[in-house]
Parts: structure tokens; C-alpha cells; sequence
């Protein structure tokens, strides 16, 4: 078959839109529910079944595919009368780079055999059900027009390496499918009730934003009230929302896509999660935590510079955490020079035999020096603090950093003996800088598989890396709650062989 590679807004581009394709309708829940006879199999498959904008209107219909994976403009046929897609094969003209709608990611790749090995705390009796997430990618039908797709990008919460990359990786998607109207949501939801907050994005305005920490478009927590953010959206024409926070954001997502279902609006709401803490559910991990490990490094290696030079020094850096302790655990586990890691799974206690001050004096006494990795989360209930949560929904924390360095001073005064304590906080330096190349990488395919769900049709989704493989989600799945560090995981014993500290048992009074 002749295939031809044309400019966006060629009228080529109008005609074939108005085709629609001959293919088979998208199986509903309950035809795959008849061929399921295991009830946990069944609840699964409900959980994760994946929102379309068919639930909406069965009879909506999809046109062929305008992405072309060799070009960055759209693909067309010569002969629009041609067969233009081999749905079984998949195969557009010489490729076959298009993903079926029934290509799967296994959401569980081990079967424990007892309940006590390594990892398997969360297993029931062992039970292994082969459960399926949706693969993401480009699609060979679409159900929007690109020329009738009115798209919008919005950044919320706190700041992340990436965020850029991902906005920029969006647009570019959206422009190569052939959408020219594209708009910018300034910081955060509450853009929507101001449209001088609303600018227009293209390939040469979001070009070099990737070179830059932060977000383009800023960023505010709060401020997500789905029925005006609805009418909002309903005013503007907009058909398709990409939202790029954490698990606030994605439950302010969620709730923008319920609103918008309940009026019958064919609008595709599709998540990008972001979270510098890698706290959200089934996923490998998330865009910024890896530029966080490795910006954590600097820190860390200052503070035993300068804890090894002094005088029975010790270094105390306080990293990002509010309640996982990934990041605290990874740097630990990957600087090699500390003794101590603190998150918020793992309690711990500070006075007594088998407390960090103890265990502090011990270390100074043997090597002369020590060094403490303590995430923002961890010791809360050690610190008295003002309580209550932040505009995202987030709890409010004291700072466990500035306590355990007036804890570590106070209590080597009371025994008369030197310590020389230093503290670092690198928290804004890390979460402002730009993505290292993985997670850049990371954040560009994140980016554009948020387009090909988004012109599949689904809503109420984001997209995540899933045992190695990019898989769409439904969002109520990954904000039940934040993914915590694993007390009994292999990760965290990993961490505890490398920095040789003891359990810090707290001694019930």
C-alpha cells in the first residue's frame, strides 16, 4: 500500500478524519466477566477495567490513526479508499508499531510459595491470579477528530524534576497527531477560573522548556473544585485534560472525570503521575525520583566530607519523604557512606540501648565520625508539631531534621563529650532542578502515551511503568493510598546490610 507523509492542516487531513473505520466494538466488562469463573480473578478484572468514552455513547465512532511512529507528521493514505489498517495484523503500511487493545502487562510477576518469603507480606495464602493491566501506546483507530480536539496541560502540587519534559512531550504528540489548539493551565487547577492563566502551547513554545527546573506552567496545591473546574472546561470546548500531579492531583483528576461522565461530555481525562517521594501504587517508579537519588548523593558526600574531617564529626541530611522513605532509602543505599537511615515505615527510638544516640556514640568511638540520612516523614511522633494537612491533603510535618540535630547536640553536652554536628537540608535544590537523562527519557514516554490513551479514548486513567512496561491504569487504583517501604522487603534489608545499624527498638514503658 502507497502511504504519504503530509504537513499538519493539509486538507488531506480533513477528509480522511471523516472516515471511519470497519472494525470490532470494544468488548464491554461484562462480556469478559461471562468467560471468568475465579471471583478474585473477577474483582480484579472490575477494579481495572479501563473508562471510555463509549460508556458515554456506545455508537461513538474512531477514525483512522493521523500518528505516524517514523515521522512527526501525520500518516495518510494516498488512496483513502484503500484499506489503510490490518486491524488483526496491525500492520500500517511497511510497520507494525501500533499496540492492539488486547496486548496486556502482567501487574504481578512473582508466585510466592509461602506467605513468610521475602516480599510476600501482602500475599493472601499465596493465591496467584495472572492479572492484566492495559498496555499503553498508539492506537490504529482514534475517537477524536485532531482538528475538533481542544487539549489542555496542567501542573499541579509540588515542584519535580521533569515536569517540563512531560508538558513538552505532550504538546509535541498532540502536534504530530495533527491538534493545533493546545493550551496551558498556569498553576495548577485554580487556572481554570482565570483564562489570562490559559496560553496557547505549540512545538516552538515548549521547544527548549526541558533545558529548565520547575514547571513551565507552574504549579499550587488545592483548588480543585470539579464542578466549576467542570464548567470551566465545559465553556472553553475542551475535550482533552492532561493532568500531571500527584495523588491529590490524580484524586482531583478523578473526580473532573466522574463530573464530566455524569453530563454526558466526551471528555478524555488522562493522569501523569508525579511524585518526587516514588510513593504511588503499582508502579516501578516515578518520573524525578531518580534525578532525586542522584542529587541526594551531593548532599550526602558533603556531609561526610565534612563530618570525616572533624573532630568526632557528625553529618545530619534530612531528604524528601512525607510518608515513603524511598528516597532515604535508595541514597543510603547508594552513597555507601552512611551509618544511619531513618523513614517514616521503620519507628525508631532515640534514648536508651538501642537508640540512635546510643548508637551514635558507639559509631564516633569506633570510626570517629557518623553519618544520618533521615527523611522529612520519619520520627513524627517524636516531634511535637502543629497537625493538620496542607491544601493537597497532605499532613502537615514538623521538621525532624532541625529536632534530631538539637537532640544529637544536647545529648552529647549532657555526657560531656565533643561532637562537632553539621546539617544539611538540600530539599528545593533537589526538587528545582531539571531531570537527569533517565528521567527524562522517563518523562518523553510517559508524555506521549498520555496522548495515544487520550486519543483511545479512555478517561479516568494515567499511565505508569509497570514491571518494566508502560501500562494504563484506572486512577482510583494507584490513589488508594501512598505506596509505603516495605518494614520486611528485600529493599530495606538491602538498606539496613549497607549502613550496618541496628534495630532501633522502641522499649514499650
Amino acid at each position: 500500500m502507497t502511504i504519504s507523509r503530509i504537513p499538519h492542516g493539509d486538507t488531506i487531513l480533513e477528509a480522511s478524519q471523516n472516515t471511519t473505520m470497519t472494525i470490532p466494538p470494544r468488548t464491554t466488562l461484562n462480556e469478559y466477566l461471562d468467560k471468568i469463573t475465579d471471583p478474585l480473578e473477577a474483582e480484579l478484572r472490575t477494579r481495572y477495567w479501563l473508562p471510555h468514552v463509549t460508556d458515554i455513547d456506545p455508537d461513538t465512532p474512531s477514525f483512522y490513526s493521523t500518528f505516524c511512529t517514523k515521522t512527526s507528521c501525520p500518516l495518510l493514505p494516498l488512496d483513502k479508499g484503500a484499506s489503510f489498517v490490518d486491524y488483526d495484523t496491525h500492520e500500517l503500511g511497511t510497520t507494525s508499531l501500533f499496540v492492539h487493545d488486547n496486548d496486556k502487562v502482567l501487574l504481578k510477576t512473582v508466585k510466592y510459595s509461602h506467605p513468610m518469603t521475602a516480599d510476600a507480606s501482602s500475599e493472601e495464602d499465596c493465591h496467584f491470579v495472572q492479572h492484566w493491566l492495559v498496555r499503553a501506546g498508539a492506537r490504529p483507530r482514534i475517537f477524536f477528530k485532531p482538528q475538533a480536539v481542544r487539549a489542555a496541560v496542567v501542573t499541579c502540587g509540588g515542584l519535580c524534576p521533569g515536569l517540563n519534559d512531560v508538558i513538552r512531550q505532550v504538546v509535541m504528540t498532540l502536534n504530530t497527531y495533527g491538534v493545533s489548539d493546545i493550551r496551558g493551565i498556569k498553576y495548577g487547577f485554580r487556572g481554570f477560573f482565570d483564562t489570562s492563566l490559559h496560553i496557547p502551547l505549540n512545538r516552538a513554545v515548549v521547544d527548549n522548556i526541558h533545558l529548565m527546573g520547575g514547571s513551565f506552567l507552574g504549579v499550587s496545591r488545592g483548588g480543585s473544585n470539579s464542578l466549576d473546574i467542570v464548567d470551566s472546561i465545559q465553556k472553553e470546548g475542551i475535550n482533552m485534560l492532561f493532568v500531571i500531579g500527584g495523588n491529590g492531583t490524580h484524586a482531583g483528576a478523578l473526580a473532573i472525570h466522574k463530573e464530566c461522565y455524569q453530563r454526558g461530555m466526551k471528555v478524555s481525562v488522562v493522569g501523569v503521575p508525579k511524585t518526587i517521594d516514588n510513593d504511588i501504587l503499582l508502579l516501578d517508579q516515578t518520573f524525578g525520583f531518580d534525578t532525586a537519588v542522584e542529587e541526594a548523593q551531593r548532599a550526602l558526600h558533603a556531609a561526610y566530607v565534612e563530618a570525616s574531617s572533624a573532630y568526632r564529626g557528625i553529618g545530619i541530611v534530612k531528604l524528601m519523604g512525607r510518608q515513603s522513605g524511598f528516597i532515604a532509602m535508595h541514597s543510603s543505599l547508594a552513597s555507601g557512606q552512611v551509618d544511619m537511615a531513618l523513614i517514616p515505615e521503620v519507628p525508631f527510638c532515640l534514648e536508651g540501648p538501642n537508640g540512635v544516640l546510643q548508637h551514635l556514640e558507639y559509631l564516633l568511638d569506633r570510626q570517629g565520625h557518623a553519618i544520618i540520612c533521615v527523611a522529612e516523614g520519619a520520627g513524627q511522633d517524636l516531634v511535637q508539631g502543629e497537625g493538620g494537612t496542607d491544601a493537597s491533603g497532605n499532613p502537615i510535618l514538623s521538621d525532624i531534621g532541625v529536632f534530631l540535630l538539637k537532640q544529637v547536640r544536647r545529648h552529647f553536652k549532657a555526657i560531656g563529650r565533643p561532637a562537632d554536628v553539621k546539617y544539611i537540608d538540600p530539599t528545593y535544590m533537589i526538587r528545582a532542578c531539571r531531570a537527569n537523562a533517565s528521567d527524562s527519557v522517563m518523562c518523553a514516554v510517559l508524555g506521549q502515551n498520555a496522548v495515544h490513551g487520550a486519543f483511545a479514548g479512555y478517561s479516568g486513567i494515567t499511565v505508569g511503568l509497570v514491571n518494566s512496561h508502560y501500562a494504563y491504569i484506572p486512577i482510583p487504583e494507584v490513589i488508594r493510598h501512598a505506596r509505603p517501604v516495605d518494614p520486611n522487603g528485600r529493599m530495606w534489608h538491602r538498606c539496613l546490610t549497607a549502613t550496618g545499624q541496628p534495630d532501633f527498638i522502641r522499649v514499650q514503658q
